[in-house]
């Protein structure tokens, strides 16, 4: 077993945590707020409610406590350069959790870590999983992507648990792209049914979402082909299916007509106005999230722009 540090305290980075210390590895999982309370009582209250911290999860809000060698990112992708610019880590390997495009740079979260840490093995994992199967030890699969294949083969056969099964890739771009871009499409199914237009127009926003996102990530090098595994496609249906998604009931309300709730973090949000500010190909779904979000125009408006393009073969 080796030690694991983790960084981010959400119910991901949290559910996480709870899993690797019930396979039997020492994990310290450090929080910005709550340490103590956390650490006194044996759970998450704010985030992750009534699953409980094995042994082998201490809390801390002290950085320099964290001296494991493998080290878990799990901050939203909008808060990660920010961090990173204010904290050195002295792992040698460091894992992302966030799934997203860093908005000021248009980068992703793993180029955001190289930057700052350019001497360091630096992996992602993603991949179809909420906070709570996780954490209950439901049966969950994710893709832990690593260019550098002999480290990404070491960590996966040190992470894998008997109830989280890691599939290993060496597409980095690939599986980061899947994991932000799925948000996005998640944002546009809830709007679909939120607005009533209907399970079969999820079912073609979907298939059409999905083609979109593996031209997005063609255009930033991924090979399209890794989008058809756990970092797109398998996140893609569980984002787009399920109101457990933060970016799935968003586009829910957006799409009844709720304004939007500025204090919660939805990456989909940032991730559709990173590919509108970065622009470089035709990408009439994520326009369409990205103007309806910032009230550029109305559904209807939206809607229409969608019919109304050219119709060409499949």
């Amino acid at each position: 077993m080796i030690a694991v540090d983790i960084i981010g305290a959400g119910a991901f980075g949290t559910a996480l945590a709870i899993t690797f210390a019930k396979a039997g590895h020492p994990v310290t999982l450090w929080a910005r707020t709550g340490a103590a309370i956390m650490q006194t009582a044996r759970q998450n209250m704010a985030r992750l409610p009534g699953y409980a911290f094995p042994d082998r999860l201490t809390v801390t809000d002290d950085l320099t406590d964290l001296t494991a060698s493998t080290v878990l990112l799990a901050l939203p992708t909008q808060s990660l350069a920010a961090f990173l610019a204010n904290h050195r880590l002295t792992a040698q390997r460091i894992i992302s959790c966030a799934k997203g495009i860093d908005l000021a740079s248009g980068r992703g979260p793993t180029a955001l870590i190289s930057a700052a840490h350019p001497n360091v093995v630096v992996a992602q994992l993603t991949g179809p999983s909420f906070a709570t199967d996780i954490a209950a030890g439901l049966p969950t699969a994710l893709t832990l992507a690593c260019a550098d294949d002999r480290h990404g083969t070491a960590l996966q056969t040190a992470l894998s648990t008997p109830a989280l099964r890691l599939y290993r890739t060496t597409d980095v771009i690939g599986a980061e792209m899947g994991g932000a871009l799925k948000n996005v499409m998640a944002l546009a199914a809830g709007i679909v049914i939120g607005r009533g237009l209907g399970e079969s127009a999820r079912a073609a926003l979907m298939a059409r979402g999905f083609e979109e996102m593996r031209r997005i990530a063609l255009h930033h090098g991924a090979d399209p082909a890794t989008l058809h595994g756990l970092s797109g496609f398998g996140d893609l249906v569980l984002t787009c299916t399920s109101e457990k998604s933060r970016n799935f009931r968003a586009g829910l309300a957006i799409g009844q007509g709720v304004p939007l709730d500025p204090s919660l973090t939805v990456e989909g949000v940032a991730t559709a106005a990173s590919l509108a500010t970065h622009k470089a190909l035709d990408t009439p779904i994520c326009d369409c999230v990205y103007r309806l979000v910032n009230g550029l125009v109305d559904f209807d408006e939206a809607f229409e722009t969608l019919l109304n393009r050219p119709l060409k073969p499949e």
